[in-house]
């Protein structure tokens, strides 16, 4: 069985319907980070008019779900539902294929160990 993990950057609002969406859908655990960061747009909010010249850097969430691979598309389509609003800031997810995860309390791996 291969596992992947999905890690998930985006903007603050939007985390409590996205926990109880990937719950729902038995995702089993995930870690969550508050984070700073900015995409293309270089920080600027969407009524900005002009575009800056630096990098602000917006508060953020970095969340990482580990997941057998042949769920990652439905959950990846979860996470889209969730978090679109058509507008700057949504987020981006990223996908890694994991080689091995280790529960190091029983020394269980790969899927057993989620």
């Amino acid at each position: 069985m291969s596992l992947s993990r999905i890690e998930v950057i985006t903007g603050m609002s939007k985390f409590s319907s996205l926990k109880a969406a990937l719950s729902k859908a038995g995702v089993r655990g995930m870690t969550v980070m508050q984070v700073l960061g900015c995409g293309v747009e270089k920080g600027t909010r969407e009524y900005e008019v002009d575009e800056l010249e630096e990098m602000e850097l917006l508060p953020k969430q970095q969340i990482n779900i580990v997941v057998e691979t042949e769920r990652v598309n439905s959950i990846v389509e979860i996470i889209k539902e969730q978090l679109y609003t058509g507008h700057i800031g949504d987020g981006k997810i990223f996908i890694y294929k994991l080689d091995n995860v280790i529960r190091v309390r029983t020394g269980d791996e790969g899927e057993k160990a989620l």
